[in-house]
């Protein structure tokens, strides 16, 4: 499974994912930013793309996102830009902060952000309330929370039905030499609250949603639908390792800066 799969966009090579670009082109609204713009594709089904370029109009990324039903307060404390493009970027942040606007609560972690140019300066540390989308990379799913702990094995690491770990957080003695910042991901567990097994408009291919309560706050959880050997059920638990894509709830805006005109430099105007 890959990020994309696991909102129905079926892409395994770079060819495939050029072609699916190509068909959402036209059906996308742009924003603009001051490094370019992105052209943002939201499907009925929930499942998006955030599809960068620069001021040369050239594609120079692509990242998935899932609009989901998730709200859950963080305290936000430190930006991180990525090397793999001037339009991405993540938060560093506290889950489940126990004072307003300071560094605490119940852990931190790691979410990349796929509208990361527009928003505005925000001091730091603050609050705010964000939906966090959990792209599944590996899942399991238990009808029942004694299933869960009956079938949860010692490889699996005995976490609790409801559990969080920053793996991202996590860095490899080589990242750490490298300054390399890092990465989104975490390996969590929860109780199911609700799912759906949605279909994306565009390719028609199906995939699951599941709004989960972990430790910390709510988790849109999204996954390829070949992932799982059976249905989901409400109250039920999942366990897994997932890449992590949120969004603020009402950010402050970035502005644009003006960009002159040869003749307007010229002229003064």
């Amino acid at each position: 499974m890959s990020n994309f799969s696991n909102i129905g966009f079926s892409v395994s090579t770079f060819e495939e994912l050029q072609q699916l670009l190509e068909k959402v082109h036209g059906i996308s609204r742009q924003i603009k930013v001051n490094e370019g713009s992105y052209l943002v594709y939201t499907d009925g089904s929930g499942a998006e793309l955030f599809i960068q370029f620069n001021k040369q109009n050239t594609n120079i990324g692509t990242n998935p996102h899932f609009k989901g039903k998730s709200k859950r307060t963080v305290c936000l404390t430190n930006i991180i830009e990525r090397a793999e493009s001037e339009f991405e970027g993540a938060f560093h942040c506290w889950a489940a902060p126990t004072e307003a606007d300071n560094p605490s609560g119940a852990y931190p972690f790691i979410f990349d952000v796929p509208d990361f140019k527009t928003i505005g300066h925000i001091d730091l540390p603050k609050n705010f309330d964000i939906q966090l989308a959990a792209f599944a990379h590996e899942i399991s799913v238990y009808d029942s929370e004694k299933e869960y702990y009956d079938n949860h094995t010692q490889q699996e690491g005995q976490l609790a039905a409801q559990a969080f770990i920053p793996t991202g957080l996590f860095s490899s003695e080589e990242e750490s030499k490298n300054n390399k910042p890092p990465p989104a991901l975490c390996v969590l567990s929860g109780v199911i609250k609700q799912f759906e097994r949605k279909r994306n408009e565009l390719t028609n291919k199906e995939f699951y949603w599941l709004l989960v309560d972990t430790y910390g706050g709510e988790v849109d959880v999204v996954a390829d639908i070949t992932s799982f050997e059976k249905e989901p059920v409400v109250d039920g638990i999942i366990i897994g390792a997932f890449w992590l894509s949120g969004q603020l709830i009402n950010p402050p805006v970035r502005e644009l800066k003006e960009t002159k005109t040869f003749l307007q430099r010229f002229f003064g105007r």
